[in-house]
């Protein structure tokens, strides 16, 4: 369905908040486009309720607008991310002198669901990563590119984005390290393993060589083309072998990164540490993998104990 064609000052000031999330907030393509989507859907709300012009706007608004998708069936962490998207935009309108008082400063919104995310066993990872081994035996460029790029996701914890953001001189092979580059053009170092290393090595002597063109530039891992891979690709393999795994119901990328979390603190990793290594601007983000550990260890001390 096409976008209702909105009052020019909407309009404006919906243009006007997307160059500043790209120009100031640095938020990436996707998160711009949500934090866009949801804004646009208010604005229509708006409309529809005889609004026309920004200082219009009031708390009142905001809470219909929310209500009503409550009453839709609309989860509570969608909600709580549209009402943060409101928030943000009334801040920004008032700063850039659009408003006079900020209508959205009051308003709330469920607090989202905290859901304990899927993570594999050490046990499945293995079978994975030897699957992936196996397959890349015969030197196919796609089966040592995926082999390393599953790999590297385990081993550091990526998010998809910044794997695939990865470019050659990112790579510190004799400290076994990664440049990268995370969510608000945030920089850290993240340390990876032997086995890692042995299949980013593969890769560059055996596999990039094979697909590298012109077009490659310094991309680390590159599609069939030669471009730099796309995130729909790595997600589609990581797919794959999940499916083919057969036991687990984790389904993407970040399966690997959740698992790779939780595995460092069953360790004993520093929680710190574990914050640092995923990029996580608060602690409190990085705890939810303390409640998956202490889930796991109740459920075997449940199973375990004579008097559980």
């Amino acid at each position: 369905m096409d976008n209702q064609e909105l009052p020019p000052p909407f309009e404006r000031a919906l243009a006007g908040f997307g160059r500043y999330l790209e120009a100031e907030r640095a938020r990436s393509d996707h998160t711009r486009r949500a934090y866009l989507a949801d804004l646009r859907g208010f604005l229509e709300f708006a409309v529809s309720e005889g609004i026309t012009d920004l200082p219009d706007l009031e708390l009142a608004t905001f809470r219909s607008w929310l209500g009503a998708q409550s009453q839709a069936g609309m989860a509570r962490s969608t909600l709580a991310r549209r009402s943060a998207t409101a928030r943000s935009f009334t801040t920004w309108a008032v700063r850039e002198e659009l408003i006079a008082v900020d209508p959205a400063l009051r308003l709330r919104a469920p607090k989202a669901e905290k859901s304990l995310p899927g993570v594999l066993q050490a046990q499945q990872v293995l079978r994975l990563l030897a699957s992936l081994e196996d397959a890349a035996a015969d030197g196919s460029p796609v089966a040592v590119r995926n082999r390393a790029m599953v790999e590297v996701l385990y081993a550091t914890g990526l998010r998809v984005g910044e794997l695939a953001g990865l470019d050659v001189d990112d790579l510190n092979p004799d400290r076994r390290t990664l440049r990268v580059i995370g969510k608000g053009n945030k920089e850290r170092t993240v340390p990876y393993g032997v086995p890692a290393a042995v299949a980013l090595d593969d890769w560059l002597r055996r596999g990039r060589p094979l697909l590298a063109t012109e077009r490659s530039g310094p991309a680390l891992f590159l599609g069939t083309r030669g471009n730099r891979v796309d995130q729909r690709q790595v997600r589609s393999v990581v797919k794959d072998l999940f499916e083919a795994l057969g036991d687990t119901s984790a389904t993407g990328p970040h399966a690997l990164r959740h698992s790779a979390a939780t595995h460092l603190l069953d360790g004993g990793a520093d929680l710190r540490a574990v914050q640092e290594i995923l990029g996580h601007s608060s602690l409190a983000t990085t705890q939810i993998y303390t409640h998956v550990s202490v889930d796991r260890l109740r459920r075997s001390y449940q199973q375990a104990h004579p008097r559980a």
